[in-house]
């Protein structure tokens, strides 16, 4: 186990580090954001858009923050401490801060999806089937205080039990499972949405372009929802590079965990459109299309609870892989800013996240007031997905293109051990392209 004095832990293998990034990425907006907006905007047109942003750019920021990591081999503050020296370190802060904030409300949305697993082999089925059912049975169960603080402490307890046991013998020794397990449930999935009588329909919609629907709307959705999905802007893939091997092939890691978080996001919407179109239902987004319209769908199938299940327990690894990659954020800023060891982290951040996430999980229900008009959870959500995470993307761009350059083609290249012939395409997407496309997310995302 890692301490403040003793040597700093390592990823135990590459496909272990790649399970551990890529579940850090694949998280509840593959499920619950990325198939609507793609229906809203266009069906494939906009998955193209998606991907060629994913690619040229999302790729160049995950490249970036995993540099700044490796070479400082520190927490996501001390990265630009050392690196960058002056008011740099603030942009380590806004990661921090955004891992702990959205860790706590994150996780009280995660133990929705435990308990959702075990409502769907419960009544949850019967409920659903009745018409407003599934929608009357979730606002019962956020509006039970008890049930949902206890959902949220459990899932924080698991993510401390990981986070405690270090990088190779907790978070990749749990990923390694938990992540080809997310496949396999997803593939199940998908066979048994796409083989539905009036399944076709759904895919026609989901998989044929529509160009007429594409607009700049669409496309700043298609670009905001690539800078979120992979996990961009808050720490997660600095800290996560901090513990990687000084010879890993970096751009080629970087390729591989956003081919898998793109492959999942896309599969998602292999098991919802066929879904929803067979039974005639509109897919929403958010909460609505997972808590209430999925489970109004699986209750029509035969054996609807078992998918029911499943889907559930797809969802809760993909968020509780990225909880506990949040949580690596604020953990590993303790371990070196604050010089505790990693038991003294986990347990005291973890309190601390916990205690944070009891007014989200209370304020769903209308336990508490709002906050200018939103519940508290929804306030925090808007804070740093809309605010906080953008301008951490476009200091980390600016800082690897601009200011710290040389140090960056060093890192990537292995001290020029690997040729790295994409090196000017993105040096330039950081400099400029990177920069300006999240800015114009950052301004149209503003909108309280």
């Amino acid at each position: 186990m890692e301490s403040n004095s003793g040597k700093r832990d390592q990823w135990g293998s590459k496909f272990g580090f790649i399970m551990a990034a890529a579940g850090s990425a694949i998280g509840l907006g593959n499920v619950w954001r990325f198939p609507y907006i793609t229906g809203k905007y266009g069906g494939g047109a906009l998955v193209v858009i998606y991907l060629l942003f994913v690619i040229f750019i999302g790729t160049s920021v995950m490249l970036a923050e995993l540099s700044i990591g490796r070479k400082a081999r520190l927490d996501s503050v001390g990265s630009f401490k050392k690196l960058g020296g002056g008011a740099w370190p603030l942009v380590g802060w806004l990661g921090f801060f955004c891992a702990f904030v959205i860790l706590s409300y994150y996780s009280v949305i995660t133990g929705w999806t435990v308990a959702y697993m075990f409502k769907s082999l419960g009544g949850l089925m019967e409920q659903a089937a009745v018409s407003g059912g599934a929608a009357d049975a979730f606002v019962a169960f956020v509006s039970d205080p008890v049930l949902t603080i206890l959902c949220l402490m459990v899932v924080m307890a698991s993510v401390v039990g990981v986070a405690y046991r270090g990088i190779s013998g907790g978070i990749e020794k749990s990923c390694k499972v938990l992540m080809p397990a997310l496949f396999v449930i997803i593939l199940i999935l998908i066979v048994r949405s796409v083989t539905l009588p009036g399944a076709e329909a759904g895919l026609r919609f989901y998989l044929l372009p529509d160009f007429s629907k594409v607009s700049a709307e669409g496309i700043l959705a298609a670009v905001g929802q690539g800078f979120y999905s992979l996990s961009l802007g808050m720490g997660i893939m600095i800290t996560y590079g901090s513990y990687l091997g000084s010879h890993e092939d970096m751009p080629k890691l970087t390729r591989t965990i956003v081919l898998l978080d793109t492959s999942v996001a896309f599969m998602a919407g292999l098991v919802i459109f066929p879904a929803v179109f067979a039974f005639g239902i509109d897919a929403g987004s958010g909460p609505g299309l997972t808590f209430v319209t999925l489970p109004a769908v699986f209750a029509q199938m035969p054996m609807g609870a078992i998918f029911s299940f499943a889907f559930f327990a797809l969802l809760f690894i993909a968020a509780f892989t990225s909880c506990i990659s949040l949580f690596e954020v604020v953990v590993t800023f303790a371990v070196d800013e604050l010089h505790w060891n990693r038991a003294k982290s986990a347990l005291a951040m973890g309190a601390a996240i916990t205690l944070l996430g009891v007014p989200s999980a209370l304020s769903v229900g209308g336990h508490i007031p709002q906050v200018f008009g939103k519940d508290f959870l929804d306030a925090l959500d808007f804070i740093t997905n809309n605010a906080i995470m953008p301008i951490g993307g476009i200091f980390v761009s600016i800082f690897v293109g601009w200011i710290w350059t040389k140090g960056a083609l060093d890192e990537i290249s292995n001290r020029g051990e690997l040729k790295f012939k994409f090196y000017k395409a993105w040096l330039w997407i950081c400099r400029l392209i990177a920069p300006v496309c999240i800015t114009a997310v950052f301004i149209t995302g503003l909108k309280w």
